[in-house]
Order: structure tokens, then sequence, then C-alpha cells
């Protein structure tokens, strides 16, 4: 459902598993937020955004492309 959310882990080296680890949150949250079974927490989108140095709108599919924080 967020495949910018698996491309940024991906291209971070990072596991589903350790991606949730460092959020914070057990693996079948993070599961259910993948699948669009549960909403993603705005603070867990920011801090995502944060992490990868990247748009919560690229994050979330809303613009197209990888856009850096300045």
């Amino acid at each position: 459902m967020y495949p910018n959310i698996d491309a940024e882990r991906a291209r971070n080296g990072m596991s589903k598993a350790m991606l949730a680890e460092k959020l914070g949150v057990s693996y079948s949250t993070f599961k259910s937020w993948m699948t669009g079974k549960t909403d993603i927490p705005a603070s867990k989108v920011i801090e995502l955004s944060k992490m990868f140095n990247v748009t919560s709108d690229y994050l979330l599919g809303l613009h197209p492309q990888n856009e850096t924080i300045a």
C-alpha cells in the first residue's frame, strides 16, 4: 500500500522488522500500516520522513518524486 516507504526501507538496508523496531512498534503493527489495515499515526509518518530525509507526501505516495528535505 505504501511502496515508497518500502523502497526507502530497502534503500537504507533495513528489514521490515528492523524498521518496526526503530519506530518503537511491533512488527504486526507495522504490517497493519503497510497493508492499509490501520492508519499510520501522523507522528510516525513524521518520524519516517525525518529518518529517510524525504517528505511525508512522498512516503504516502501523494507526490510522485522523491524530494529531500532542505
